[in-house]
């Protein structure tokens, strides 16, 4: 099995911390290591052929700098010019791969998620390589926990067989909370992770079939020697990534393609898509707060704050329900229910252009 980390995502919603050249998937969240690295060490025991992890130029150096350490199994940083969404990413590894090992099995994985019972992820990894050998497409569904609104569905067809891989019925866009409500209790609905596994040959021949002018772009990508001397490929790359349209491999493949197949999987798993995730990466205080890398925190009057400090004295009095985020250059404060806005700040300081981006 090859192991495709997809680490060229921007974080903006982990604005101050996650920065332009230091996004989410490279800092930590709490604490210790960085999450590109979690995503690497959870993988090494399934003793992948090789890790191919997919970035962009302006975090190239410090992808390959924190995974510099990991001995054992190859590991190559690809570098896109610019971001194009899920898609050309995938494409791009998948050529890579098929120039080497054309019906090789690569698993693809988002570089920013939290996952608590890794084993379960290995495992499923490993069951859904037995699928993707025999042509199909195979993505991971996360069991839901609750009617989450925030998070796509996929609905599976459970009807024919025991416990998965089932085929796919529809995917589903983030719904309003009557329907969450109603696929919790149908039981047939899943989370959509972004996680993926499938044949390198197939994934190509899908996006030959959907997405014609992308496969044909990166199909005129030739290597020179060994395939894995990728610094080759770079002008490339480049090339190829002018001409092809951003556009996620869901919309692009997944939900046209008739191969596709889910796998249902509980793993404790996170997208960690905001600050007002942490609860569910870092176990709240008898308070319900959430409090990260200060040198103290003393609370008056407070409960159910989330707070991460560049290793300070807190002290919070008579707040409740607050996002508190202070680095060396900025602070953030907001309510938690307003987490997804931080994107809105950044989108203004950009238009400022604030050095704190």
């Amino acid at each position: 099995m090859y192991i495709v980390i997809l680490a060229g995502g921007s974080g903006t919603r982990f604005w101050p911390l996650s920065r332009v050249a230091r996004p989410k998937q490279l800092i930590s969240i709490t604490g210790d290591r960085s999450m590109l690295q979690r995503t690497v060490e959870r993988v090494l025991p399934l003793r992948p052929k090789r890790i191919l992890i997919i970035t962009n130029v302006l975090q190239a150096e410090e992808t390959e700098r924190q995974v510099s350490s990991y001995r054992g199994i190859p590991i190559d940083v690809v570098a896109e010019p610019f971001g194009r969404n899920t898609a050309p990413a995938i494409g791009l590894a998948a050529a890579i791969i098929a120039a080497h090992d054309p019906a090789g099995v690569m698993a693809v994985l988002p570089a920013d998620h939290f996952i608590k019972d890794e084993e379960s992820l290995r495992e499923t990894l490993t069951d859904a390589c037995h699928t993707a050998r025999n042509g199909y497409l195979v993505t991971l569904g996360i069991m839901p926990s609750r009617p989450e609104t925030g998070y796509g569905y996929i609905e599976a067809d459970m009807d024919l067989r025991g416990e998965g891989p089932f085929p796919v019925k529809r995917f589903v866009e983030k719904p309003p909370l009557e329907e969450a409500v109603r696929y919790l209790e149908d039981g047939n609905y899943f989370w959509n992770s972004g996680m993926f596994v499938w044949r390198a040959d197939t994934i190509l021949a899908e996006m030959a079939t959907y997405l014609p002018a992308m496969e044909k772009s990166l199909a005129a990508i030739t290597f020179n020697g060994d395939v894995w001397e990728l610094s080759d490929l770079d002008s490339q790359i480049e090339a190829v990534y002018h001409d092809v349209d951003s556009i996620s491999i869901d919309y692009g493949v997944m939900e046209k393609s008739t191969k596709v197949q889910i796998m249902p999987v509980e793993m404790g798993w996170s997208d960690v898509g905001s600050w007002s995730a942490l609860p569910e990466v870092t176990a709240p205080d008898v308070l319900g707060t959430v409090c990260i890398n200060a040198a103290e925190h003393v609370a008056i009057d407070s409960s159910d704050n989330l707070i991460y400090c560049d290793n300070r004295v807190v002290a919070t009095i008579g707040v409740h329900g607050l996002i508190v985020v202070s680095t060396p250059d900025a602070l953030l404060v907001c309510g938690r229910d307003q987490a997804q806005k931080v994107k809105n700040a950044v989108e203004q300081l950009a238009a400022m252009k604030s050095s704190c981006l």
